[in-house]
C-alpha cells in the first residue's frame, strides 16, 4: 500500500485516508473536517438526496473543483446507481443514489464536498416534489438584497395559499423550496414562472427575472430554471467557497441576524438549534393553484427569451450595419 493510500480510520466499513489534509484553497479546514461533518450531519442530509439522482462536486488535492455526475468504475458495490438520460449529450448518466452512510463517508472520502440532488426522486421522475427559486444577489455584498427578494417570494407564495421554506445557499444566496404533490414536471416549471413574475411586480426596482446577466441592472435575479431534473444543492451540504460555508435551512425571523459565512463545516452542526423547519415540518401535499400554472404558461422559460432576445440583437445589430 503505498503511503497516500494509508488508511486512517474506517468507519462502516469505508477507508478514510489523508483525513490531515487541507480540503481546498481558503477552506480553513481538512479532509478530517468535512468527514466528521457529513457523518454528525449524516440523517439529515441522507433526507435531502436519498432516492435521488446526485451529482457531487469534488476537489482534488491541489486542483480546481469539478462537477461528477457518472459514478466512477472504482466505486463500491454498495454505492447504489440509476441511469438517466442527459438529451444534452445523447448519452446515459449513471448518477449515485446516495441512500445511506456507507455511501455519504465513501463520498466524503472522495472529496466530494458539495451534494447536489435532483428535484425529483428517481422512481417518479416526471413528478418533482417541491419548486425551487434561488434568489441570486448581483456581485458584491448582496445577501440582504437576496433576503428582501426571497420575501418578496414568500409574499406571492402566501397570496397563492402555498407554504414554503428557505435556506442559505451557502454562497451569496437565499433558496426559497414549495413542496408539491402531483404535479407534473410542465405544471411545475409554468408555476415557478408564474411565482417569479408575481414577486419581481412586488418591486421591480430590486428584483428581476432578466435571465441575460446583462439586463439585469444590478438587482437580485429571481431564477425559476429549476425544475424537475434540474439539480440544487441540498439543505446542509458544504459548499467549494472560503471558509468552506454550508447550504443552512432558516427560520424567516432570522434572516436578518445572519450571513452565509456564519454556517461552516466546522461549526454548524453545534448551531443545529438554530436551523428553521425544512420540506417535512411543512405540508408536503399541497396542489398548485389552476390559475398559477395557466399564468406560468403565458410565460417563456429564461433560456428561450434570452434566445430569443439574443437574436433580436443580433438582427438590430446588422440592420444599423
Amino acid at each position: 500500500m503505498s503511503p497516500s493510500r494509508k488508511v486512517d480510520e474506517i468507519r462502516e466499513g469505508v477507508d478514510l485516508t489523508n483525513l490531515d489534509q487541507p480540503l481546498f484553497d481558503g477552506a480553513d479546514a481538512t479532509k478530517r473536517d468535512l468527514v466528521d461533518y457529513l457523518d454528525a450531519i449524516s440523517d439529515r442530509l441522507l433526507g435531502e438526496v436519498r432516492g435521488r439522482p446526485l451529482s457531487v462536486i469534488r476537489v482534488h488535492r491541489g486542483q480546481d473543483a469539478f462537477m461528477q455526475k457518472n459514478v466512477p468504475t472504482y466505486a463500491p458495490d454498495f454505492v447504489k446507481t440509476v441511469e438517466v438520460w442527459a438529451e444534452a449529450s445523447k448519452r446515459k448518466v449513471a448518477y449515485a443514489l446516495c441512500d445511506d452512510r456507507p455511501t455519504l463517508l465513501w463520498f466524503a472520502n472522495q472529496r466530494a464536498i458539495e451534494y447536489h440532488p435532483t428535484l425529483v426522486l428517481a422512481a417518479e421522475p416526471e413528478h418533482p416534489t417541491h419548486l425551487v427559486l434561488d434568489l441570486d444577489p448581483p456581485e458584491g455584498d448582496g445577501f440582504a438584497a437576496a433576503v428582501h427578494a426571497a420575501r418578496l417570494v414568500r409574499e406571492a407564495l402566501d397570496a397563492a395559499g402555498l407554504a414554503c421554506v428557505v435556506k442559505t445557499s451557502g454562497a451569496k444566496g437565499v433558496h426559497v423550496y414549495v413542496p408539491v404533490a402531483g404535479v407534473a414536471l410542465d405544471e411545475a416549471a409554468a408555476a415557478t414562472r408564474a411565482v417569479a413574475a408575481r414577486a419581481e411586480a412586488l418591486d421591480p426596482d430590486a428584483t428581476t427575472t432578466a435571465f441575460l446577466k446583462e439586463d439585469r441592472s444590478g438587482k437580485v435575479f429571481i431564477d425559476a430554471t429549476r425544475v424537475g431534473g434540474a439539480t440544487v444543492v441540498a439543505a446542509f451540504s458544504p459548499r467549494v467557497r472560503p471558509g468552506a460555508p454550508v447550504s443552512f435551512p432558516l427560520r424567516w425571523a432570522d434572516l436578518d441576524d445572519v450571513a452565509p459565512g456564519d454556517f461552516t463545516v466546522r461549526n454548524a452542526v453545534g448551531q443545529l438549534d438554530r436551523a428553521g423547519p425544512w420540506l417535512g415540518d411543512i405540508t408536503a401535499d399541497q396542489a398548485i393553484p389552476a390559475d398559477l400554472i395557466e399564468e406560468g404558461r403565458a410565460i417563456e422559460p429564461g433560456r428561450v427569451q434570452a434566445m430569443h432576445e439574443g437574436k433580436r440583437r443580433k438582427h438590430a445589430g446588422g440592420s444599423r450595419a
